[in-house]
């Protein structure tokens, strides 16, 4: 599994823009230099983020980003579905079924099982997480984390 470049740096720009804070926005030029981007792969991301309401734009010479919402209402899960999509999804196998139209597999495969519950896993996972979580140091990060798996798994039992 691989997390695409779009969903890495996007992610990295929403933590951006939280931790900026909510007087003064985050501009193209700061983000860009900061997290080492180009300005203009930057205002592609920005203008993803912002068309699916996770951050508003200011115009002018003091204008900037600031987030759309309280960073503990932004799910991660759904940011990376915004940024890049699922793992898996019901098109998998026409996405991938070769030179053929129908994939040799696709009435009875066992790969495919894998994928849903990878899938499901790493929804369960994310959608307990929100930016706010990430806002935070590494460490801390880390540890607010694996509670959320912990809980998850007390909640199975």
């Amino acid at each position: 599994m691989k997390i695409t470049a779009q969903e890495e740096y996007g992610l990295r720009i929403l933590l951006h823009i939280a931790r900026h804070g909510e007087k003064e926005g985050a501009s193209i030029p700061m983000i860009s230099d900061a997290e080492g981007l180009s300005a203009a792969y930057v205002a592609k991301l920005t203008r993803t983020l912002r068309l699916a309401g996770y951050i508003n734009s200011t115009p002018g010479n003091k204008g900037g980003y600031i987030l759309a919402k309280p960073a503990e209402d932004i799910n991660i899960n759904q940011v990376m579905k915004v940024l890049g999509g699922s793992l898996y999804s019901n098109k998998f196998c026409e996405d991938y079924s070769g030179a053929l139209k129908l994939c040799t597999n696709s009435v009875d495969c066992s790969v495919r099982s894998l994928w849903q519950m990878i899938q499901m896993s790493v929804d369960q996972l994310l959608n307990n997480i929100s930016l706010k979580e990430l806002i935070s140091t590494e460490q801390e990060s880390n540890l607010q984390i694996i509670n959320k798996i912990n809980a998850l798994k007390m909640a199975k039992l």
